[in-house]
């Protein structure tokens, strides 16, 4: 679909109406977010990013983080080439249970792996026996990340997959290349930018849930708070400025994903129409 330039009132109004609903939902409310840590001034900026509180749950964000990206991608990667490369019976319900975490509320989920996993549970009466706590520590915080991540690099690769195809990998295969060869060397390029852009999604998300650790965490000061939660406990206690600093942390992350996620999609597409142009022109010359 090629997009047009408005010529008529009304389209005008739309375009503006956007514009105002924009400003007022999304931009004030950043821009408020970094205007009060501003006004605070430099020094108490410093002072809140220095406190042990704040930097245990950066530190504990950020190694959340470390570790769901790369299992997600790699889970995301096995499950992408098996959808597209082989048909077996149960392929459409294995994608399907791949999308409940984006059905399933956060809490809902936290709340099942504490009835799992819990001590109220036979296997978390188990595992406080051989002295293995999962729930109120970084372990349950770590599995419901993955948990509500999950599907984002594998919904990404699936379709790119599919759309590109596998004849270069049985041309490859042909020539007498290994599975892993054919991977790195093949698939791996033509995904690579899909798969940048799935795990910038799943990065965001892992930073940023709230819902699901906040069931399992215990929202442990210096133990299990992320800065997500840390955000919900500093306002609770009326500490507004060292909030509103966590909040500011988190704000800027997120507009650091939004600008590698319109990176990552305009790779996309120019590897895309790159990859069109040389399909017509292989056609091309076999005319």
């Amino acid at each position: 679909m090629i997009a047009r330039r408005p010529t008529s009132w009304h389209q005008w109004l739309i375009i503006a109406l956007a514009l105002f609903l924009t400003t007022l939902l999304l931009v004030i409310p950043l821009a408020l977010i970094f205007s009060k840590v501003i006004e605070g001034g430099w020094s108490l900026l410093v002072q809140n990013l220095q406190e042990d509180y704040m930097l245990h749950a950066i530190g504990l964000t950020l190694f959340v983080a470390v570790l769901t990206v790369p299992i997600n991608m790699i889970f995301g990667i096995l499950l992408a080439w098996c959808v597209t490369h082989y048909d077996f019976r149960g392929k459409r319900l294995l994608t399907t249970i791949v999308d409940i975490p984006f059905a399933v509320s956060p809490v809902v989920a936290g709340l099942c792996y504490l009835v799992v996993y819990g001590v109220e549970s036979s296997f978390g009466q188990w595992l406080s026996a051989h002295n293995l706590q999962l729930m109120f520590a970084w372990p349950g915080i770590l599995m419901v990340t993955i948990f509500v991540t999950v599907p984002y690099v594998a919904r990404v690769l699936i379709p790119l997959m599919q759309a590109q195809g596998s004849d270069e990998e049985a041309a490859a295969l042909c020539l007498g290349a290994s599975g892993f060869q054919i991977f790195r060397h093949v698939t791996l390029p033509n995904i690579k930018w899909g798969l940048l852009y799935g795990v910038v999604l799943t990065n965001a998300r892992a930073v940023g849930e709230f819902g699901a650790v906040s069931v399992v965490s215990g929202t442990i000061m210096n133990q299990t708070l992320t800065l997500s939660l840390l955000v919900d406990q500093l306002n609770n206690d009326y500490k507004t400025a060292a909030a509103f600093t966590a909040a500011a942390l988190l704000a800027a992350i997120a507009m650091i994903t939004v600008l590698l996620k319109n990176i990552m999609e305009w790779r996309m597409r120019v590897s895309q129409a790159k990859a069109a142009e040389e399909a017509g022109a292989v056609f091309a010359s076999r005319q």
